[in-house]
């Protein structure tokens, strides 16, 4: 093979035979930038114009090859979660149930009645696709749906408090990931904050203290991801709400995760559902859809029918509102809640959040024979007892116990073994313990299988 002595011109590279056969089948400026770009990095390696070690021609195209296949792959694609953190917020949190999948599916193949009443051939509100159906789950009298929670948080700050104040107690001015702050959110939507309180402790004459005629809303915000424990009080949902009430003002409660299932049975603890909210009068609430309700990701608004109609009416709406395929899966996920046993069968995050350690430990187990039979003589697999997060900013204080595959292999530390799976077409993200690299076996899929055995087989 003829060697290459210096780096050669664009021109040069495009005439050779690999090259050519290259340009037949993919686009000539996406071949033409994964040239340049082999190009470039050759230069940058070498001090003198010259390389260093000589190159031949079939290592050039091959260098050029895989350049394009890193141009033409997607960036977004599916990893392994071997984290143990249900809901994470960087693997792209909730996994959505297959029917959710089906439905996004038929709607983005096809046209859909998005926005057109069937009844009359009239135009309509994408709003009800969901709308009746969370009143049906949740007791709310009205409801509506935009992108985010806060899209969801900022919607109902404008339409309720613009140009007033908003009471709120300085322990929940939270920031949550991606520097999410709710003064900052207030001043954006127009409200003004009025705190009150302290960071730990907060008292309902704290509430009663700030009410004046410049007040429009007392705000509850769920702390998300941390928790004040010690020498703390709050007020609680039911006495804002009967300080509310007192005062002829509407209370808003930001909840956060979501969740329309009490899981305490199964374990999981410290999460109160939407309904409970409703229950105790509480008069607008927002929430995620992608969190503990395990759907896509949308900021779920349920409230009074006088409220969520002057929230319809708010410039913002169009701005912040939910697409059709988010609808889609929405709708589909929401349909699951109607038997509780479906949804924590069907809905991935319900299922991994419910998983109990004995199913875990056998599951462990099973995949470790699946695997021994592929492993490299080097690797060695064991289980080992551990803890999983639920993730997303929900319960940060709960421990679910879980058992985890341990991967040892000869001549790699963890750190390697992490470095390299993370490079793998199908990234594999554990983490590191006690000098051991984990997989949790709560967050792993039955589709993660050829994953997991590619990320054996570089071990060898």
């Amino acid at each position: 093979m003829k060697k290459i002595s210096s780096i050669p011109k664009v021109d040069k590279v495009l005439s050779l035979p690999a090259i050519r056969l290259l340009l037949e089948t993919y686009p000539r400026p996406t071949v033409l930038t994964a040239v340049r770009n082999v190009l470039a990095t050759l230069r940058g390696d070498s001090q003198d114009g010259r390389l260093a070690t000589a190159l031949d021609e079939e290592q050039l195209c091959g260098l050029i090859a895989g350049e394009l296949e890193k141009i033409i792959a997607p960036t977004l694609h599916p990893v392994v979660n071997g984290s143990g953190v249900v809901i994470h917020t960087n693997l792209g949190r909730s996994l959505l149930a297959e029917s959710a999948c089906r439905q996004m599916l038929e709607v983005a193949r096809r046209y859909s009645n998005l926005e057109m009443d069937m009844a009359t051939g009239e135009r309509g509100e994408r709003y009800v696709h969901v709308e009746a159906l969370l009143c049906e789950l949740t007791g709310a009298e009205a409801a509506l749906v935009v992108n985010n929670n806060a899209a969801a948080v900022l919607l109902c700050l404008s339409g309720i408090a613009a140009g007033k104040e908003v009471v709120v107690s300085r322990g929940e001015l939270v920031e949550i990931g991606g520097s999410f702050r709710i003064p900052d959110v207030m001043r954006l939507s127009g409200g003004i904050l009025k705190e009150v309180g302290t960071t730990n402790r907060t008292h309902l004459k704290d509430y009663q203290g700030a009410i004046c005629p410049e007040t429009a809303l007392l705000l509850k915000v769920h702390t998300s991801n941390f928790s004040v424990v010690g020498f703390t009080a709050e007020v609680s949902v039911e006495q804002l709400v009967r300080c509310g009430r007192e005062a002829g003002l509407p209370v808003m409660a930001d909840i956060g995760s979501g969740s329309l299932l009490d899981l305490s049975k199964y374990g999981i603890t410290g999460e109160t559902p939407v309904q409970e909210y409703l229950k105790v009068g509480v008069d607008i609430i927002t929430c995620s859809g992608d969190k503990m309700l395990g759907g896509p990701q949308a900021g779920i608004i349920l409230g009074t029918k006088e409220i969520i109609a002057r929230l319809r009416k708010n410039q913002l709406l169009r701005a912040l509102r939910i697409d059709k395929l988010t609808l889609a899966a929405l709708e589909a996920t929401l349909r699951l809640y109607r038997d509780e046993r479906e949804a924590v069968a069907e809905i991935p995050t319900l299922r991994m959040l419910t998983l109990q350690p004995a199913a875990l430990k056998a599951k462990a187990q099973s995949l470790i024979r699946r695997l021994r039979p592929k492993l490299p003589a080097s690797v060695r697999l064991t289980v080992v007892a551990g803890n999983s997060q639920v993730g997303g900013g929900s319960l940060p204080l709960l421990d679910l116990p879980t058992y985890l595959m341990a991967i040892e292999a000869a001549g790699w530390s963890p750190q390697k073994i992490d470095e390299a799976f993370r490079g793998l077409k199908t990234p594999v993200l554990g983490r590191i313990n006690k000098g051991q690299y984990l997989l949790d076996l709560r967050t792993l899929q039955d589709a993660d299988f050829p994953a997991l055995v590619e990320a054996m087989g570089v071990l060898s």
